[in-house]
């Protein structure tokens, strides 16, 4: 089933995955460990709702072995992976998508690496082809999240 452009799996309550943090950290480390690079990743949800927690756990999936930490001061954090590098974006405090310019963003999309970005829809129209994953807070429920990918 799609719904907008993600792909959702058929049994999928409300055309969503609802997953417990657990869950959440085992499906990134999973899909981590099925890609490959060239690759972006958009991570969109709002405040709260564990983008930085599914970065982490597709960075461990990835063979990235050191720390993975959020990027919201810095912008963009550089990790080595096992089969190439994984960039970090938190694109939240930037204004504009003429913004991008300073952080090295041309470069970054361009490089053969994974590359998560936060907050995806500042990019605006400079967002290239990407993987959109999208996760929102359960109501009612703090412990769970739910998820849309593809």
């Amino acid at each position: 089933m799609v719904v907008g452009h993600h792909i959702v799996p058929a049994r999928a309550s409300d055309s969503r995955v609802s997953l417990t943090l657990p869950e959440l950290i085992g499906w990134g480390e999973r899909f981590g460990r099925a890609v490959a690079a060239p690759l972006i990743v958009a991570l969109s949800g709002e405040l709260g709702a564990g983008k930085t927690t599914l970065a982490q756990a597709i960075c461990r999936g990835y063979g990235v072995a050191e720390r993975v930490t959020s990027p919201t001061f810095t912008l963009v954090h550089e990790y080595a992976g096992a089969r190439s590098p994984v960039f970090h974006l938190d694109l939240y405090r930037l204004s504009r998508p003429e913004d991008l310019t300073a952080i090295g963003w041309d470069e970054i999309v361009g490089r053969e690496a994974l590359v998560l970005v936060e907050w995806p829809e500042r990019a605006g129209a400079r967002l290239p082809g990407h993987v959109p994953i999208e996760l929102a807070l359960v109501p009612d429920d703090p412990e769970r999240r739910l998820l849309l990918a593809g």
